[in-house]
């Protein structure tokens, strides 16, 4: 037997209560693209904590200091600068 209107599975109420953000939810559900860098670390399999002792992410760093993100404290850890005036396109 079919119920009310307002009690059925795929009612107006029912997906507007579905589509309105809880309250108090967590925001773990919410992904984000990984980084180049994070991409890189994971292959390498660091931990954040090995990132410093890794010479394989180093030398990426460093051919990749002017294209890709890396963490600002990393390069200064390492004393790899970054040009400023770098441009990709030419």
């Amino acid at each position: 037997m079919i119920g009310a209107y307002g009690d059925t599975a795929c009612s107006p109420r029912r997906e507007a209560q579905a589509r309105k953000p809880q309250l108090g939810a967590s925001h773990s559900a919410v992904r984000a693209f990984a980084t180049e860098f994070e991409l890189q670390a994971r292959q390498l399999q660091l931990a954040p904590t090995m990132y410093t002792s890794s010479r394989e992410l180093r030398a990426w760093c460093e051919r990749n200091r002017n294209r890709l993100y890396i963490p600002e404290w990393l390069l200064e850890e390492w004393g790899i600068t970054v040009d400023p005036t770098f441009s990709a396109a030419a």
